[in-house]
């Protein structure tokens, strides 16, 4: 159920269980029998053997007799192709997070949510960062980082109340790690624009996300970074990361506005992007692109409005 969504009775439940099932298979290469996707949706495995059939007959998945076993199919990959086909915005967006990427030493990224978790669009980091996830399409949990924790505050109350009443309802013992935290996330996401998490996913890892209003999307993405809690603790987060991270999503904020009629003009002429350094230095990466320098500065996430889940 999407956060907008919430309360609302009218939801198919055949239709909301069989994209539960196809969440299952992170990566196309994820090879699941109904035992393990039951295990993963918590769904009845009658169930799930019904819903499994009838997306192999759709071609969403494909059957492997030798493993008894599931992968995803053409059509879903044909269909999620089509979707990425042309989208410079992506390209664009990546660009941007190279350019932190570069100053930082850990994972830079660009995610969405789905339901409970947050999915990476696009990520960056330099040669020898930490490497936190591989490839695009890496799923991380809503309630243990700090791009869920940005994410949820940045909805209007009454909205992330409902998302985390239905995390309390399906996954309590991990509604516990945000619960207690929603409203100190918000405050200072009001105040400062950003949220850090220490310690939550990993006592290794520190993160720091700002969320920002997606018109293309229609909801709040993120981007957000993850580094060595050895290396950064929280109040060098808020020395050093945070002023190239809010940077960082003004700039993927402007992209968003400017890409209304512009986003498919094979122009990606670059200009440069304020970056600052550890000593908080302001300098200048080498590129941007004349799309941005055409674009208005973002609202903020604070100024949004209420009725479609924005503050």
């Amino acid at each position: 159920m999407l956060a907008g969504d919430a309360g609302e009775g009218d939801v198919i439940q055949v239709v909301s269980r069989a994209f539960d099932v196809l969440r299952c298979f992170e990566g196309h290469e994820a090879r699941l029998g109904n035992l393990e996707i039951s295990n993963r949706c918590g769904l009845p495995r009658s169930t799930v053997s019904r819903l499994t059939h009838t997306l192999t007959r759709m071609g969403q998945l494909v059957y492997l007799p030798r493993d008894q076993k599931y992968r995803i199919g053409p059509s879903a990959v044909a269909m999620s192709t089509s979707m990425m086909k042309g989208l410079q915005l992506r390209n664009l967006i990546k660009l941007r997070l190279q350019d932190v990427a570069e100053h930082l030493p850990g994972t830079v990224g660009f995610v969405i949510p789905d339901r409970f978790h947050l999915v990476y669009l696009e990520y960056a980091r330099a040669a020898n960062a930490l490497g936190l996830h591989d490839v695009t399409g890496s799923r991380i949990a809503m309630a243990t980082t700090a791009a869920g924790h940005a994410y949820t505050a940045a909805l209007a109350p009454e909205i992330g109340d409902a998302l985390l009443a239905e995390m309390e309802r399906d996954i309590p013992d991990v509604a516990k790690v945000l619960q207690p935290r929603i409203e100190n996330n918000r405050r200072f996401l009001r105040e400062h624009g950003y949220v850090v998490a220490c310690g939550l996913w990993s006592p290794h890892i520190n993160g720091l996300a700002v969320p920002l209003w997606s018109p293309q999307y229609q909801t709040f993405v993120v981007v957000t970074i993850g580094l060595l809690a050895a290396m950064y603790d929280e109040r060098r987060l808020h020395r050093e990361v945070a002023p190239p991270m809010i940077e960082l999503g003004r700039a993927v904020g402007e992209l968003f506005e400017g890409a209304e009629g512009d986003l498919f003009n094979n122009r990606l002429e670059r200009k440069s992007l304020p970056v600052r350094t550890n000593n908080n230095k302001i300098i200048k990466t080498e590129e941007t692109n004349d799309l941005e320098a055409r674009t208005r500065r973002p609202r903020s996430a604070r100024s949004l409005r209420a009725r479609d889940g924005r503050r």
